[in-house]
């Protein structure tokens, strides 16, 4: 590609994704593109810990879809493959093995939203918005938005928010769980680079079974659930980290894991 539309910077352990397609950063299919790539060096890659997806600028982390690309779908057949393509890299996000962070950056519209909401946690700029304003296109959430955000916030609050289309402030989706913290717009990427350091430094075996758990197993029954969780806790507890951090524990150091 003559264009690189996310910007990858390597800091220690934490990969940073910068959505880079001014003004309005779109999910076009290069970006998509190249969030799957950077997907695929990162997943199996020991030197990173987690991840940080955010917006170029600081208005704008994604207005999600770019509608110029809409008339190619205009046949059943490749808007299908489109669409199986976005949920599938969502999927993969939500279910990723390291933390990913979404650094909400400004507003988070659309797709935007929709993949802020696959991560696994969200930081957001005190002058971030957020919507899914579908509907006043005459269309529906479609990259995950309508399973996504009922699980989140509640059935009735999204509900609310995807029938209407209208926004919401960074103080008003952290007062509904929309996300984790809000933090001063100057403040908000080293702030997300802190939380994802701290997340990094954490023992990958352990992180990655937590994340497995909660991810799965929120889907399924509680005794269904339960099963998932046990079978991560016998693939951790015999393992060098956490024999490691019960004897930091009785030695009162501070515990160094190095993944296995």
């Amino acid at each position: 590609m003559k264009e690189k539309h996310c910007q990858v910077q390597i800091r220690g352990r934490v990969v940073i994704i910068t959505i880079h397609r001014p003004p309005l950063n779109t999910l076009s299919r290069d970006t998509l593109y190249e969030l799957e790539t950077v997907l695929d060096e990162t997943e199996e890659n020991d030197s990173i810990g987690s991840l940080i997806i955010t917006g170029d600028g600081e208005k704008m982390f994604s207005a999600g879809a770019d509608i110029s690309e809409f008339a190619e779908m205009a046949d059943q057949e490749t808007a299908e493959k489109a669409l199986r393509r976005v949920h599938d890299l969502f999927n993969r996000i939500e279910s990723f093995p390291k933390p990913v962070i979404a650094c909400v950056n400004g507003k988070a519209l659309g797709g935007g939203n929709e993949l802020q909401m696959a991560c696994h946690l969200a930081i957001a700029a005190d002058t971030a918005e957020f919507a899914l304003p579908e509907i006043r296109l005459g269309i529906i959430p479609g990259y995950g938005g309508t399973q996504r955000l009922p699980r989140i916030i509640g059935r009735r609050r999204s509900l609310d928010l995807m029938l209407s289309g209208r926004p919401i402030s960074a103080q008003t989706a952290f007062e509904i769980g929309l996300v984790n913290r809000v933090v001063p717009q100057k403040q908000v990427r080293d702030a997300a680079i802190q939380w994802a350091e701290q997340l990094a430094a954490g023992p990958p075996v352990a992180i990655k079974g937590i994340l497995d758990a909660a991810t799965r197993g929120t889907e399924q029954s509680l005794c269904q659930g339960l099963e998932i969780e046990r079978e991560n806790m016998l693939k951790v507890i015999r393992t060098e980290d956490a024999i490691e951090g019960v004897t930091a524990f009785f030695s009162k150091r501070p515990p160094s894991f190095q993944g296995r």
